[in-house]
């Protein structure tokens, strides 16, 4: 990718894209589900309904894959194989969302595709076609999934219009942050599979623009103006990291970059894009998280974070972290790909869905 990009055969992100098609699968039923290629709102979606009979009304949830807003799919294996045991194992009705994706659409594109498909799937007339109880709807995601997720928990908050509320939000691995690139996470993880600093940072960077001087100002921690420094309130891990995770690093605060370049590019400092900027009275409304973080992951001090902002905001928070993990652990449950550490992590998750949704 790295090579085409630097020989003008196609632009880096295109490249990585390539690696995604290899693992799409067609919208196949089984014994246990049937799968739907279809369109919430004119944004494709893939839709999940089990066949056993119902018992009641259903769960249900908005599903939104990682791939940092630049790659992945709802039609990949894994994300396939995922939302199929969802659906079948928590008798849930899944809509998995394939929103548009970066270079080709940058912020605010891929939340508000996220944010539309949810907004029309909490309709009480398309949740009532469904059969599912409008008190057990709950929004997921991975990475950079999870982020849309939390960002659209969030923005659920403020809409007159919608009158379902969420009954929970699943966030694994997200990342909700793009103030400040240089926490002890990324520090130690910098080089670890399956998501380097240097991915991270050019992964935030195309999704707001293909400017590489953001992706430049980001990879020294250089891109928040002065005015927006009241901000960095929200993200300081001084505070907000338990003990053992800031053991041998030492706060420094950002350098201020130019703004010139946040005025072009503002969208790492809106909530939509970074969910950790919302301020307490906003956090205060929101439904019961899961949140899952892996001790070898860039992002892992996002998540920690956002737990311990919403446990100070009074929402109950179910906080697992797998200190044996990796960015996209849970993705490794299907063959020839799969991990114990990976059917470890879903069989937590979804016993948190079947106790708590």
């Amino acid at each position: 990718s790295e090579a085409a990009d630097l020989l003008g055969l196609m632009h880096y992100m295109e490249g990585m894209r390539l690696i995604t098609v290899l693992e799409l699968v067609a919208p196949t039923p089984d014994e246990n589900v049937t799968v739907t290629d279809t369109e919430f709102n004119n944004v494709p979606v893939w839709l999940y309904l089990p066949r056993r009979a119902p018992g009641g009304l259903r769960r249900a949830m908005v599903y939104f894959h990682g791939g940092g807003w630049c790659l992945g799919d709802a039609r990949m294996k894994s994300s396939d194989h995922i939302s199929r045991r969802i659906s079948n194992e928590l008798n849930a009705v899944v809509v998995s969302v394939n929103y548009r994706l970066a270079p080709q659409h940058h912020f605010p594109v891929q939340f508000e595709d996220a944010y539309s498909v949810t907004k029309f799937f909490l309709q009480s007339q398309v949740l009532s076609q469904h059969g599912v109880d409008p008190a057990r709807v709950c929004v997921a995601g991975d990475s950079a999934g999870g982020n849309l997720a939390a960002a659209v928990a969030q923005q659920l908050l403020e809409d007159p219009e919608v009158k379902t509320k969420l009954k929970a939000q699943i966030l694994l691995y997200p990342a909700l942050q793009a103030l400040d690139l240089d926490l002890p996470s990324y520090r130690d993880n910098a080089n670890k599979p399956l998501l380097s600093r240097s991915l991270m940072v050019r992964f935030w960077s195309e999704y707001f623009t293909s400017d590489p001087a953001l992706r430049e100002a980001m990879a020294s921690n250089r891109h928040v103006p002065a005015e927006s420094g009241h901000l960095f309130q929200f993200v300081n891990w001084s505070r907000l990291l338990p003990a053992e995770m800031r053991r041998g690093h030492a706060y420094r605060a950002p350098a201020r970059g130019t703004a010139r370049l946040a005025g072009h590019h503002r969208g790492f400092l809106d909530p939509r894009a970074s969910p950790l900027l919302a301020p307490e009275a906003r956090l205060s409304r929101l439904p019961p998280a899961f949140i899952l973080t892996c001790e070898h992951d860039v992002l892992r001090d996002d998540g920690v974070m956002y737990a311990r902002r919403l446990r100070d905001a009074g929402v109950p928070v179910a906080h697992h972290h797998a200190k044996d993990a990796f960015h996209g652990a849970m993705m490794f449950v299907s063959w020839p790909l799969e991990l114990a550490v990976g059917q470890r992590l879903f069989s937590t998750y979804l016993g948190w869905l079947k106790e708590n949704l």
